[in-house]
């Protein structure tokens, strides 16, 4: 086997391990494996890159390793579970960044010909969407962690500036291609793309949040896609196009469940209308919440025939995956039925409530997606939500003026009777009051989420 031969061979089998790794991680049962298969992967894949020929300055390479690799692990290892979605987004944005520094680097060395159009392409796509990438994902992370508002951002002519940027972005990847020796249009492209990504992500609402992540994170697999191409390199166009595809295809499956359209997420911006903040103050000055107690509402579940938990953020903050087991088992113990039921925006991310969940061993068979579980609620004696809002906000269908006018949500509004364990009386992440905890079949559990549901696993007991 020549020299030339091993590390594409190596290629190909880190190839074929993230494929097979993507595949398992559909399932929670085997997505550990699938991630250690991807991890086996990515250790072939730089094995063969030590070993292509004309590589050089492994001291480097190793110590690049070595510095990316610690934070990488001690960030792993102590985020909360409530930080993934963010931690998701900056690791996002590191993908993008190294997308943009190889397209980068590979353009400075010159390996295409001035105005060769076929081989510039691939390295300034690979800038553009590395940059986009990198300054969105940045943008990400500081709304879902709190450094930026996670509300609309909006300006005079937001839009027509957007417009114009891309237009230059454009126009000056048009004119770097006859000027590959001329550095400074390649640096250009990236300046205007890095400014892209911060303005497009900036105005939009935290609602929103899910979509944008997995538009970026398909952003990042096509930058790392178009980065093969232009090192000719197997492994990154395959590891890339997963991803891209991945993301693509999760955006779509994220739009659907929000009954919006793509160019609404990333043009329209999520945010609270007049109408609906009208509705809003009406809500609050007319009506009222009627609270219950711990006890009040372990007698309601305890004696129930079914229950359907529907989880949200507030449970994640609360880090109450656990009790929410032990209350599951302690219901059935007593014969009741016990089902819940995930909306697939619920949380920060795609998936967020079937991780936390998962996490704390509640068995997948019980986690029922929406369209699988909205029509037993009708059935159900008691729904007790811990810590959503927006996805079971009834608005979504009677209110026009509601910014989440037409979006599916959980039918929780259908059962027997309600009972919400929320911290406070504030509005959910769209900004809007829930008409829902103002129905009279609903009791509202005011308190921190795990604090509550220890008073519920006591009590449940003790019946």
């Amino acid at each position: 086997m020549s020299r030339t031969s091993v590390p594409e061979a190596a290629y190909l089998a880190a190839s074929l391990l993230f494929i097979f790794g993507l595949k398992r991680l559909s399932s929670p049962r085997s997505a550990r494996s699938g991630n250690i298969l991807a991890a086996i992967g990515m250790a072939l894949a730089l094995a063969g890159t030590f070993v292509l020929p004309g590589m050089g300055h492994f001291g480097l390479i190793i110590l690049a390793i070595a510095i990316g690799t610690a934070p990488g692990w001690l960030l792993a290892r102590r985020v909360k579970m409530t930080a993934m979605p963010q931690m998701v987004s900056l690791f996002n944005g590191m993908g993008g960044a190294c997308a943009l520094f190889i397209s980068m680097g590979e353009w400075l060395r010159e390996t295409a010909p001035a105005g060769d159009f076929g081989q510039a392409l691939p390295m300034l796509l690979g800038i553009v969407f590395g940059s986009v990438s990198f300054t969105g994902s940045l943008v990400a992370f500081g709304k879902l962690q709190g450094l930026i508002t996670e509300k609309s951002v909006r300006w005079p002519l937001q839009k027509s500036l957007n417009a114009l940027l891309l237009l230059a972005i454009v126009a000056t990847a048009a004119e770097a291609v006859p000027h590959h020796d001329n550095a400074w249009w390649a640096v250009a492209l990236a300046g205007a793309a890095l400014l892209l990504g911060v303005l497009q992500v900036l105005p939009i609402g935290g609602a929103d949040m899910p979509v944008v992540i997995s538009v970026l994170n398909s952003c990042t697999g096509l930058a790392a896609a178009l980065t093969g191409f232009a090192m000719h390199n197997m492994s990154m166009i395959i590891a890339g196009t997963l991803v891209g595809a991945a993301g693509s295809f999760l955006t779509v499956l994220m739009c659907k469940a929000m009954n919006r359209s793509l160019a609404k997420v990333v043009f329209g911006s999520f945010g609270l209308s007049p109408v609906a903040a009208a509705g809003a103050a009406a809500v609050k000055s007319d009506q009222v919440m009627r609270e219950i107690t711990a006890s009040e509402c372990a007698i309601m579940m305890g004696y129930a025939r079914k229950v359907i938990i529907v989880p949200g953020y507030g449970l994640a903050v609360a880090q109450g995956q656990h009790l929410v087991h032990d209350l599951d088992e302690a219901l059935e113990k007593r014969g009741v039925e016990v089902k819940y039921a995930i909306h697939p925006v619920a949380g920060r991310m795609p998936g967020h409530m079937n991780v936390l969940l998962a996490e704390a061993n509640v068995p997948y068979p019980k986690l029922l997606d929406m369209d699988e579980i909205n029509p037993e609620f009708e059935q159900a004696d008691v729904a007790l939500i811990i810590g959503a809002n927006d996805v079971v906000n009834p608005a979504a269908r009677t209110e026009a003026g509601s910014p989440i006018y037409g979006m599916p949500i959980l039918n929780a509004d259908k059962a027997k009777n309600v009972i919400v364990i929320k911290r406070g009386r504030g509005a959910g992440f769209a900004g809007i009051e829930n008409a829902l905890f103002f129905n009279p079949k609903t009791r509202m559990l005011f308190g921190d989420a795990k604090k509550a549901l220890q008073e519920l696993v006591t009590e449940v007991k003790a019946l």
